[in-house]
């Protein structure tokens, strides 16, 4: 599809690119027609999700917001290999303190996405890792091309993944797939990621964009109101989820035996180091 076709779709015309952050290059924003492109370029860091680009990303949605765009399309931008390398390992805290509360930017963003008014568009051309993979798990539609690859990695760095990033991934995967997942640390490459329903089109890179705005542009020239309370409803219908007081405080019990031990702190300095850590259950 051409930026012409994509205008005449979604009724509208190009604004220019617009950088989002403390620093120009990490979050850039634009937007064709009613379709908002949200291009996360941060090489030196491969995109990590640091408190700086999370809430850089969660800028630019706002500002789509006020745009009035009826679709949004994230992405990595043009030709870098690694579409996000996760939570910036470096910002998360030492023992003692959890590192995923509720108030941590990477979790901010992840609402930002699930509760955007309109549909979001992951679009991935290369790895994706750790909570990189909660985030696009978060899109409503994910569109891949053969270079992909997803992990989700706290076994890692000995780190206990939360409950609600839990049932994210109970919420869009097969129970066995989410053990392996989280068990093993192992990439799942594109086609398997088809196969499994994690993708909802994996095309070849040289359409991967063409084939993304299209689905946008198709997105945008529905009913915007009628899609985001259908939307709406299928985020409440689907984290609606009741526990009970003595389950979640027996839960919570757990993962602080977790970020409280030995395990943890050696998982982040093996990270620092560039090591392979040596984990002894404690």
């Amino acid at each position: 599809m051409t930026q012409h076709d994509l205008e005449a779709r979604t009724g509208g015309g190009t604004a220019p690119a617009v950088a989002v952050g403390l620093e120009a290059a990490v979050v850039r924003t634009e937007v064709l027609g009613h379709v908002g492109v949200i291009t996360l370029d941060d090489e030196s860091r491969r995109n990590a999700l640091s408190a700086q680009m999370a809430n850089g990303i969660v800028a630019a949605l706002e500002g789509l917001r006020v745009e009035g765009v009826r679709a949004v399309v994230l992405r990595a931008a043009a030709g870098l290999h690694v579409w996000s390398a996760g939570q910036d390992i470096d910002e998360l805290p030492g023992g003692g303190r959890d590192p995923l509360t509720y108030n941590d930017p990477l979790e901010q963003l992840l609402r930002a996405i699930r509760t955007f008014p309109a549909p979001v568009i992951a679009m991935v051309h290369g790895s994706v890792w750790g909570g990189a993979f909660d985030l696009v798990l978060s899109c409503d539609v994910l569109i891949a091309d053969e270079t992909a690859t997803f992990a989700i990695t706290p076994a890692n760095l000995g780190l206990p993944y939360n409950t609600t990033g839990l049932l994210h991934f109970l919420g869009r995967l097969p129970i066995n797939l989410t053990k392996e997942m989280f068990f093993t640390a192992t990439p799942l490459d594109a086609q398997k990621a088809k196969e499994w329903l994690v993708l909802n089109h994996l095309v070849g890179s040289a359409e991967l964009e063409s084939v993304t705005l299209d689905l946008a542009a198709t997105i945008a020239s529905k009913s915007p109101l009628a899609i985001a309370v259908i939307k709406e409803q299928l985020r409440v219908l689907a984290d609606f989820q009741p526990i009970a007081a003595q389950v979640y405080e027996r839960i919570q019990g757990l993962r602080r035996e977790v970020y409280d031990s030995s395990d943890y702190l050696e998982g982040l300095k093996a990270f620092a180091e560039k090591r392979k850590p040596n984990f002894h259950g404690t």
